[in-house]
């Protein structure tokens, strides 16, 4: 069940893993795990467009959460070497994401560059409009229902080694989840599903996805009575994929995307 304050001295399995990662990026290491999400994710820009692809890139780290408030990003050159872009351009890319408030830049031995926690849900109808009609919402929900139930049905028909503990640590995370951190570890669990189907270009189209899908979600409250819903199903998309009843998982996952969908149109139509 989602939480709405809880203080827990036990961080979920999935946050404290992204928190390590993350720190030992910025030391100059950086894990296999943490170079494989950032693979998910980040791509090598076009010469073009590389500042402003870096900047799309970058956002959609920080919109699919998975660098928490409070949290330093990945080292410049970690950044640098997956976007395949100067130090400079990256500088650039953060000197706006400071100046939108996003991110803030640190001196001293554990200084670096480090997430602020985002602004409230806009309440102002002119913005919501303006992101609805940013997306194509309609494509954007297929899209993603197609990619979340075919990830669950590779899922299922075989996990890598260590894949079934990760998917019960982001489902775990998700169970023990303030309800203002909710969002976020619920991205988790779905992006770790992606990854795990054996597909790199699943994972990265449905990063991309994903981070769209929550700009929408942004626009509309919590409702914790979905929410619970929502943790049924996610528990019954993990035993499927256990179980390794593709079918199922397949299935389980339409009725989860669908119930998103549902919300989304009522409250975005």
């Amino acid at each position: 069940m989602v939480t709405r304050g809880r203080a827990d001295d036990t961080r979920p399995a999935v946050e404290a893993a992204v928190e390590a990662a993350v720190a030992a990026d910025a030391a100059g290491g950086g894990s296999d795990a943490a170079t494989g999400r950032l693979d998910s994710v980040l791509r090598p820009v076009r010469a073009g467009n590389g500042f402003e692809e870096a900047l799309e890139q970058v956002l959609q780290l920080l919109r699919l959460g998975l660098v928490p408030p409070g949290e330093r990003l990945p080292s410049e050159r970690e950044l640098s070497q997956h976007l395949r872009i100067s130090r400079v351009t990256l500088r650039e890319v953060l000197k706006v994401l400071q100046d939108q408030n996003m991110v803030e830049s640190r001196r001293g031995r554990y200084g670096g560059t480090f997430v602020l926690p985002r602004t409230a849900a806009p309440d102002d109808s002119g913005e919501l409009r303006r992101r609805i009609a940013a997306v194509d919402v309609e494509d954007t929900l297929r899209f993603r229902e197609v990619l979340e139930a075919g990830a669950a049905g590779l899922c299922a028909e075989g996990l890598p080694a260590g894949g079934g503990a990760r998917l019960r640590a982001a489902l775990d995370a998700t169970r023990g989840a303030r309800l203002e951190d909710y969002r976020r570890q619920d991205t988790l669990l779905h992006l770790t599903l992606a990854e795990l189907s054996g597909s790199r270009t699943l994972a990265a189209q449905y990063a991309s996805v994903r981070a769209t899908l929550n700009e929408l979600l942004d626009c509309i409250p919590l409702l914790v009575r979905n929410l619970e819903h929502s943790q049924q199903q996610h528990a019954a998309v993990v035993e499927a994929v256990l179980d390794r009843d593709a079918d199922a998982a397949r299935e389980m996952m339409r009725e989860h995307c669908g119930g998103t969908a549902a919300l989304l149109r009522g409250f975005l139509a």
